[in-house]
């Protein structure tokens, strides 16, 4: 009879050490989620006047946009995130002067929507022209001017600074979209990111220079080492385009890497901190311990395909010393339409 009760004891003290741990998750999930809506950029994109404005005797909502005849309701649920790779070849260190702080070669938005549990990325050419803060070498605001979105990073400390700034310029192409998060890794660390997931699979491009790497167009590769981390960097300078060109091959290694981290992830629960740690030498983020486990348990059960990656579309002006590239504006509001809002019926 002794025994039978140290056992329901016992019982009774697992019972509410799991209702405690339960209830500890749910609270940090909820805070983590609270404390990334409050470090939004902005509260919705801001379209201003260039949408059809709502007739006077309407009943409007100052979330909803009405465009070609319809009505959007901004939802506020979903979570975006700026993923930066910059051209630094060793940790990311804070500059004592401005100008020498890398630039984002690599500038995707990472996007969660719990409500349809998806998960979209929009990934943004380094040569996009927008609305970019500059500063001096003592880090002096200097004004803003219209310049490739990738040089907004290096206007900064090298760390936070630098991050703010192209998390600034990023929102500002988007028409002020709410950017809840950041994080920017040096290039080099994408091979140890790599590595750490087993390397991925990628058919070889027919633009890619096989010549300098021994790869045949067509051909199956897997990268691993250093040879993942020069087949989404290199591009010839000299070539029309070769940004664009880049681009284009981060996408299809940025399927495979997702393809085949879900695949890890299936047998090993621990990889998503396995891949944070590896990249905190060579990353900086603004992300907490309780948005990181709000974040990954969300993100576990989310859908990806190719048709959630999205290359934002538009034409490359290649007459003057640096390529710029201009976003075709129509079609970028009907993506962030697409993506960040639902239409309302019967309006």
């Amino acid at each position: 009879m002794k025994l039978k009760k140290i056992f329901l004891w016992i019982a009774g003290v697992l019972t509410a050490l799991l209702l405690v741990i339960v209830m500890a998750l749910f609270i940090i999930n909820r805070l983590g989620k609270a404390s990334l809506l409050k470090n939004a950029s902005s509260r919705m994109p801001q379209f201003s006047e260039e949408l059809d404005q709502p007739m006077p005797d309407e009943e409007w909502q100052e979330d909803w946009i009405r465009y070609q005849g319809k009505v959007y309701d901004y939802n506020e649920n979903i979570l975006t995130f700026l993923c930066m790779g910059i051209d630094v070849d060793d940790v990311l260190s804070e500059q004592q002067q401005g100008w020498d702080s890398g630039q984002a070669d690599a500038i995707f938005l990472l996007v969660l929507n719990p409500d349809t549990k998806t998960m979209t990325i929009i990934a943004i050419d380094r040569n996009t022209m927008t609305d970019v803060d500059m500063y001096d070498q003592e880090n002096n605001y200097l004004g803003t001017v219209q310049a490739q979105v990738n040089l907004a990073h290096g206007y900064g400390d090298g760390r936070e600074g630098s991050a703010g700034n192209q998390v600034k310029a990023v929102s500002r192409l988007m028409y002020e979209l709410p950017i809840h998060g950041y994080c920017a890794i040096n290039l080099p660390a994408i091979y140890i990111l790599n590595d750490t997931i087993g390397g991925v699979d990628v058919i070889i491009p027919e633009d890619f220079p096989s010549e300098d790497f021994a790869l045949s167009p067509g051909e199956t590769v897997h990268l691993d080492g250093r040879l993942a981390y020069f087949y989404i960097r290199y591009r010839d300078v000299n070539v029309v385009e070769s940004a664009r060109m880049r681009l284009n091959r981060q996408k299809q290694y940025l399927l495979a890497f997702v393809e085949k981290a879900k695949q890890e992830f299936a047998k090993d629960v621990t990889l998503p901190l396995k891949l944070f740690n590896a990249a905190i030498p060579s990353m900086v983020t603004d992300l907490t311990a309780d948005e990181v486990v709000y974040l990954a348990g969300e993100a576990a059960g989310y859908t990806f395909s190719e048709d959630d990656l999205i290359v934002l579309p538009g034409v490359t002006d290649t007459s003057g010393e640096f390529d710029e590239f201009y976003v075709d504006q129509d079609a970028l509001k009907q993506i962030i339409i697409d993506v960040f809002y639902t239409e309302v019926e019967g309006i």
